[in-house]
C-alpha cells in the first residue's frame, strides 16, 4: 500500500473514532425528563370553580305576589288542656301562620307591632335583600309599638325556613313569636302529605305561665334557656295520621332558645331530604342529624304497607333522657306508595383540598365576667355591639374557622349566606349539604367554606339566644 493511502486510511479511522466519541458523549449528557410527584397548589379560584352554581345567585320573580297581613300581639294558648298560658304571638296563634309560597313568588307581609315593646322579623335562612333581614342597628330600625312595616322579597331557594324577632329574642321568641315560611318547588308536591313540626321547649311555672325570669346567670353560664316542657306546634300530643303505604314529608324546625334535639324514627323508613332548606348531594339516614337551635331538616318518611305497629313514636335522643316529640298513627286501608326519586343537588362541592388554604378569618368563642348580665359571651374577646369587623369576598371562596375555647355549646348562625363544613378539629369533613347554622361543641374547632352570593351587612351569632344577648354576635360585610 502506498504511503499516501495509509495516511488516508488512518485519517478515516480517526474520524470514525471521533464521531463515535461525540455521539456517546451526547447520549451520556442528554437532559432527562423530570417527573414531579408534587401536587398542584390548590387556590381559592379552584375551590370557587368547584362550587360552580351549587345554588343560584339570583332569581327571576314569577310575577305572583302573595300578600299577608300579620300582627304581633299578646294572647293566650292551651299547651296543657284546660290551662291558659299567656303568650306573645303572630296572628293570634303559636306557632305563627304557616306561610306557603311557590319558588319564584314574591312574599309581601304587612306587619303591625301591637306588642308593648319594639320588635322586628328576621327571616331565618332566607336570602333576602339586606334591608329585609330585620336586625336593628345593622339593616333595619326597630318597629315601635303601634307601628307597621312592609317586608317584601322573593326567596331564591325552595325549602323550609322560619321567622322570629331579632329584638330581645331571648324573651320574644320564648313567649311564642315564631312561625314558618315554606317555599315550595314541584318536587315536594309529589308527597301524600307535607307536614311542619316546630319544636320548642317552654319554661313554665307551676301556674302554667312562661317563667318571667329571662337571661339568668344559670342560663348564661350554661347552654341557654332549656325549658321543662317540650312541645311540637305548641302541643304535648302532636300526631300525624297516615295510611299504610303513605309517603310524606316532615319538616322539622328547632325554635328553642337553647335546646338541641336528635330525633329518632324507629321502625320507619326515614331519610333526610334537605338541611336548613337546601337539598343534599346524597340522602342521609334521618337519625344522624343533631337539630340545634335555628336548624331545620326535611325528612322523607314512608309508612310500611303492613305495619307491625299502628303507632310510631318520634323521640329526641340528644340528652340522657328520651323525650317524646310526637307520634304517627296509621289508620285506614293501605295505599300504593308514591314512587319517585329523592331530589338531590349533585353540584354541592366536596372541597376535599380546602385544608390547604389558609383561613380568611378565625373566630374564638369564649366568655368573660362583666357587662349588663355579669357574664359576656365574646367573639375574639369582644362582646357585641363591640365587634371585630370582617369583609367576605363576594362570589369567591372564603374559609372561616370557629375555635370554641369554652366548655359550652354554640350553634353559630350566619345571616344571608349558606356554608359547608370542611373540617372538625383539623380532620377533613365532607358533609353532603350546605347549612346556615352549625353546632360547635365544647373545645371544638370547626372550619367552614362559604361563597357569598348576597351583598350587604349581615350578623353572625350564636343561636343560643341568651349567648347572643350577652354579646356573642358580630357583623360581616359582603361587597
Amino acid at each position: 500500500m502506498k504511503k499516501s493511502q495509509i495516511i488516508l486510511l488512518l485519517l478515516a479511522v480517526g474520524l470514525l473514532i471521533i464521531v463515535g466519541s461525540v455521539a456517546k458523549l451526547g447520549s451520556d449528557t442528554a437532559p432527562e425528563i423530570q417527573v414531579s410527584d408534587e401536587k398542584a397548589v390548590v387556590t381559592k379560584n379552584d375551590l370557587r370553580e368547584e362550587f360552580g352554581q351549587a345554588y343560584q345567585k339570583d332569581i327571576t320573580p314569577s310575577g305572583t305576589i302573595v300578600e299577608v297581613d300579620m300582627t304581633a300581639s299578646e294572647g293566650e294558648i292551651e299547651i296543657f288542656e284546660g290551662k291558659k298560658t299567656q303568650v306573645w304571638n303572630y296572628n293570634g296563634i303559636v306557632p305563627g301562620p304557616e306561610l306557603r309560597i311557590d319558588l319564584g313568588d314574591t312574599l309581601k307581609v304587612n306587619f303591625t307591632n301591637n306588642l308593648p315593646e319594639p320588635t322586628t322579623i328576621h327571616w331565618h335562612g332566607v336570602r333576602v335583600p339586606n334591608a329585609m333581614d330585620g336586625v336593628p342597628g345593622v339593616n333595619q330600625d326597630p318597629i315601635e309599638p303601634g307601628e307597621s312595616f312592609v317586608y317584601e322579597f322573593t326567596p331564591k331557594d325552595a325549602g323550609t325556613f322560619w321567622f322570629h324577632p331579632h329584638v330581645r329574642g331571648t324573651e320574644q321568641v320564648e313567649r311564642g313569636l315564631f312561625g314558618t315560611l315554606i317555599v315550595e318547588d314541584d318536587y315536594v308536591k309529589q308527597y301524600d302529605q307535607d307536614i311542619v313540626w316546630v319544636l320548642d321547649d317552654w319554661k313554665l311555672t307551676d301556674e302554667y305561665q312562661v317563667n318571667p325570669n329571662f337571661v339568668t346567670t344559670g342560663e348564661l353560664m350554661h347552654d341557654g334557656r332549656w325549658g321543662n316542657v317540650i312541645a311540637v306546634n305548641a302541643s304535648l300530643n302532636e300526631q300525624i295520621v297516615a295510611r299504610p303505604g303513605e309517603r310524606f314529608l316532615l319538616r322539622m324546625v328547632n325554635a328553642s332558645n337553647g335546646r338541641v334535639y336528635q330525633p329518632s324514627f324507629d321502625g320507619l323508613n326515614a331519610t333526610i331530604v334537605s338541611v336548613d332548606g337546601m337539598y343534599l348531594r346524597e340522602p342521609l339516614p334521618a337519625s344522624v342529624f343533631q337539630l340545634a337551635p335555628g336548624n331545620r331538616m326535611d325528612v322523607d318518611i314512608t309508612i310500611p304497607d303492613d305495619p307491625t305497629s299502628e303507632v310510631f313514636s318520634i323521640n329526641d335522643l340528644f340528652t340522657r333522657s328520651t323525650n317524646k316529640l310526637g307520634t304517627i298513627v296509621t289508620q285506614g286501608e293501605p295505599i300504593t306508595t308514591p314512587s319517585f326519586v329523592i331530589k338531590t343537588n349533585p353540584d354541592i362541592p366536596h372541597w376535599d383540598e380546602a385544608g390547604e388554604i389558609t383561613s380568611d378569618k378565625t373566630y374564638r368563642l369564649n366568655a368573660v365576667r362583666g357587662g349588663e348580665y355579669g357574664i359576656q359571651w365574646t367573639i375574639n374577646d369582644k362582646a357585641y355591639p363591640d365587634y371585630d369587623p370582617f369583609e367576605f369576598a363576594y362570589d369567591e371562596f372564603n374559609k372561616i374557622e370557629f375555635i370554641n375555647e369554652s366548655g359550652r355549646l354554640h350553634p353559630m348562625h350566619l345571616h344571608g349566606q349558606f356554608f359547608k363544613v370542611i373540617s372538625r378539629n383539623g380532620d377533613p369533613v365532607d358533609e353532603p349539604f350546605f347549612r346556615d347554622t352549625i353546632l360547635v361543641g365544647p373545645k371544638e374547632t370547626i372550619t367552614i367554606g362559604v361563597v357569598p352570593m348576597d351583598k350587604g351587612h349581615w350578623v353572625q351569632h350564636c343561636h343560643i339566644l341568651e349567648h347572643a344577648e350577652a354579646g356573642m354576635m358580630t357583623v360581616v360585610e359582603v361587597k
